[in-house]
């Protein structure tokens, strides 16, 4: 018998606490063939989707994925997200919450099932062979050069603004 995933059971009680203590519930998810989510939305890879009671119907969230229904520009639209794909859900108000590690997509572990809504084949087309993910970040000490070291377009010097793109807190 295969060990039963903890993952779809913590994602369930973060959003629960998120709805209890009045915070909007976020998730961060890799996108791949497996997820149904609208494209145009889709950032290096990755999407961000308020699941509050207010922006979703439907909300299903199962050990396998979880499922809605949601507004785009006034659209509604059927989203399906595999468990494997969430990379986090955290309160949007504070940032706190919890990450996961997504090595490998739902997409290459094994086929959607035949009663999961399907994306548009032309879309899974526009998404990197190599999609990013999250990684540790090395220390400042390191003795590696600066030129070894993995950059983003993000890295600066400049202090976050405020009303961008939501971080995720770590709490220990």
């Amino acid at each position: 018998m295969s060990d039963i995933s903890t993952k779809p059971y913590l994602l369930r009680a973060i959003y629960e606490w998120c709805t209890d203590s009045g915070f909007t519930p976020y998730l961060a998810v890799k996108v791949d063939a497996a997820t149904t989510v609208p494209m145009e939305y889709v950032k290096k890879g990755e999407i961000i989707l308020n699941i509050s009671f207010g922006a979703t119907s439907g909300l299903k969230m199962d050990n396998d994925a979880i499922a809605f229904r949601a507004r785009f520009n006034g659209i509604s639209r059927e989203l399906y997200i595999p468990v494997h794909n969430v990379l986090a859900i955290y309160a949007n108000e504070n940032g706190q919450g919890m990450a996961f590690d997504v090595s490998a997509s739902a997409a290459e572990l094994e086929p959607a099932p035949a009663s999961a809504p399907t994306a548009v084949p032309s879309e899974p087309a526009s998404i990197p062979a190599s999609v990013p993910g999250l990684a540790a970040v090395p220390a400042k000490n390191s003795d590696a050069p600066a030129a070894e070291a993995p950059s983003s377009p993000d890295d600066n010097d400049e202090p976050p603004k405020k009303g961008g793109r939501p971080t995720l807190t770590r709490i220990k």
